[in-house]
């Protein structure tokens, strides 16, 4: 059960500017809709951050004045600040496309759980997909509500993975002046993404030539959704399935390893560049306590937002960040940088 927490207190300000057309609210979305439609002001940077001692333990009574943050080597001034015990919105995200038939009950009683550590008054949203995104249930505090949309994921096909990131940061945008983090259990071998990766890949002789032909990160729909994590604040956590492995793969032919590698690459880069963390599932008996553990790293997340240098403007460079305490044995944890875009 729900242990009862304290309120949180506040919200952070206002970051983000209203979305210039209405997104349609049905379950279905369309990848390139959330590309024309969210414009974002990133005159502010939110960033979602966690403290470990050395031995790993989470840090979670630290106020404002223990944290410096950095841009580019050049401290910032801290506007706003959220303890941990603030609430989430966050998008649960469930894969299922046809790799995913085989372990369904293990998958919705593992996300079950996931629900059972969240705090009360944390929102969440479900969202499902395969070759379509659908809504299974809007954001709410209500668990029963939330657990019944869960038992009700059901499909096969395709994997329009990245289609269905873009269309849970839409979601979130409109959760307006509230902490966000997107969870989501897949494979990562969206199917559009797929082909343009064996069309990269065909004349690759090794897996090392195959990797290098796709070049993983140059990928559009990757980079787009980035842009709009980075933009609104959200931080990613991927659950990777066995079944996205390349190291389980049955015949080593360069193609497909090149292929499986690069999905795997990029959930890597969607935590590391949003602050997130991947989680691999190495068997389907680990999906109930990774689970647990991506909602005890969410609980102990503090929320600072810092204005950088104006007079650098949106010149689509790299800016690099670094978070530092005022004790030294602490190791603060946040994403890496942001393109000014």
């Amino acid at each position: 059960m729900i242990r009862p927490l304290s309120p949180a207190a506040s919200f952070f300000p206002r970051v983000i500017i209203l979305l210039t057309l209405l997104l349609n609210s049905t379950g279905t979305a369309k990848a390139q809709d959330v590309d024309d439609v969210v414009r974002t002001d990133v005159s502010l940077v939110q960033l979602n951050v966690g403290v470990v001692d050395r031995q790993g333990r989470a840090i979670t009574s630290l106020s404002r004045n223990d944290f410096s943050i950095y841009e580019d080597g050049v401290k910032q001034p801290i506007v706003y600040f959220e303890p941990t015990s603030a609430p989430f919105s966050l998008v649960l995200m469930l894969d299922m496309s046809g790799s995913t038939v085989n372990f369904r009950q293990q998958l919705k009683q593992a996300a079950w759980r996931f629900l059972d550590a969240l705090a009360p008054e944390d929102r969440v949203q479900v969202i499902q997909f395969n070759a379509r995104v659908k809504t299974l249930a809007n954001f709410s505090t209500d668990r029963k509500k939330t657990a019944y949309a869960i038992e009700l994921a059901a499909g096969a096909g395709d994997t329009h993975f990245y289609e269905a990131l873009r269309y849970a940061l839409s979601e979130l945008e409109k959760e307006g002046k509230r902490r966000k983090a997107i969870v989501v259990l897949t494979d990562g071998l969206d199917t559009h993404m797929r082909n343009s990766d064996r069309q990269s890949a065909v004349n690759a002789e090794t897996d090392e030539a195959a990797l290098k032909a796709i070049n993983p990160t140059a990928a559009t729909e990757l980079n787009r959704v980035l842009s709009l994590a980075d933009r609104l604040g959200v931080t990613i956590y991927p659950l990777a399935l066995p079944s996205g492995d390349p190291k389980r793969l049955p015949l080593p032919d360069p193609v497909i390893n090149g292929i499986y590698g690069a999905a795997r690459s990029r959930l890597q880069l969607l935590a590391d560049r949003t602050g997130g963390r991947l989680n691999e599932i190495h068997r389907l008996d680990q999906m109930a306590r990774l689970y647990m553990e991506v909602a005890a790293d969410l609980r102990s997340l503090y929320t600072v937002v810092y204005r950088p240098p104006g007079e650098r403007g949106r010149d689509g460079k790299w800016r690099e960040i670094r978070v530092e305490t005022t004790y030294p044995a602490l190791i603060a944890r946040t994403k890496p940088g942001y393109f000014a875009r």
